[in-house]
């Protein structure tokens, strides 16, 4: 048999396990303006792994802000088995949105799954997939899947709740957001460094803080608090390093009110995972978490969306496994 007869013959073998197993198909809800516009230029190689992997799928690039989130929740989970956000965290947070729309209508949702092409990847990171673009397609083309938790969060522009998968940041955090995306000219990482050291000095200021975690009660001054499901903000600094994200709980991490030269040490701690060992840090598990400002107000993100800038309350709850992921 000729080496094109054999070619022909797979791609016929391909084609009829397919058409036996009645294999859904697998949508890709694709950000082109993800990573500062470089996403749109990872289309083609994209589009050649999942050729390579004889991955049926169907592609939407998004026109507009919100328009991945209109475009997941009228997605069948009866005709699609994964939903692939690829993008950034604000791409993920915007699919996982539609899916829990849609779930809470009583419609069957697909799986979710990432493609890392944004600035810090930070949702995809947390769903525990690794940064290459063929490893992730070679694990959708797999299949496996998991659970995984949600976290609801209410106040500030939207009082009737926003979904989240990643993480709220509170505080220092959400201010370095809003200073990284600023920067138009520099990617990565690296954004968010310079994002912090900006912060650091023009708007360092910890509101004094009402903090409701289940039973417990803290009253506190708080530069940044992390309300966790993943474990990373900003590509590198890991606010949450031993989270899980199937196990019902938020993991906090709460930093108090430290001088700017110990917060400076404190940013480097956080790029290790190590903060816990300061005098500055706790660390607490919730389910539900309440916040509110008693002196100054609340800056807050969600996956990198903003909830608010100035806020007073927010509430934030931890929804057990509801969602599937693809996993390794």
């Amino acid at each position: 048999m000729s080496i094109r007869s054999c070619k022909v013959l797979h791609r016929n073998i391909i084609l009829l396990l397919k058409k036996e197993t009645c294999m859904p198909k697998i949508k890709i809800i694709l950000n082109p303006t993800a990573g500062m516009n470089s996403a749109k230029e990872k289309i083609p190689l994209i589009k050649e792994l999942l050729k390579k992997y004889d991955v049926d799928y169907d592609m939407d690039i998004t026109q507009r802000i919100g328009h991945a989130t209109e475009i997941a929740e009228r997605t069948d989970g009866n005709q699609y088995s994964i939903i692939v956000a690829a993008g950034g965290d604000g791409t993920c947070n915007e699919v996982l949105n539609g899916l829990m729309t849609a779930k809470n209508a009583g419609r069957t949702i697909p799986a979710m799954s990432a493609l890392p092409i944004g600035r810090g990847n930070d949702f995809h990171y947390g769903m525990g997939l690794p940064h290459g673009l063929e490893e992730n397609i070679t694990i959708i083309a797999r299949g496996n899947k998991k659970f995984m938790d949600v976290g609801k969060v209410v106040g500030g522009i939207y009082p009737q709740g926003r979904y989240f998968g990643n993480g709220i940041g509170v505080g220092f955090s959400t201010i370095v957001g809003f200073e990284a995306a600023k920067l138009k000219f520099i990617h990565g990482f690296i954004t968010y460094v310079i994002g912090a050291v900006k912060t650091l000095f023009l708007y360092y200021h910890a509101p004094y803080l009402k903090m409701e975690l289940d039973e417990l009660i803290l009253n506190q001054k708080s530069i940044e608090t992390s309300i966790m499901i993943g474990r990373r903000f900003g590509g590198a600094f890991f606010m949450a390093p031993s989270s899980l994200n199937d196990d019902g709980l938020f993991d906090l991490c709460i930093a108090n009110d430290p001088p700017r030269l110990e917060m400076m040490k404190l940013m480097g701690k956080y790029m290790k995972g190590t903060q816990s060992s300061s005098p500055f840090v706790s660390t607490k598990r919730a389910r539900n978490v309440t916040l509110t400002a008693i002196d100054g107000t609340l800056a807050v993100h969600a996956d990198g969306e903003t909830i608010c800038e100035k806020g007073d309350s927010i509430r934030i709850e931890c929804l057990h496994r509801q969602i599937q992921i693809i996993c390794e």
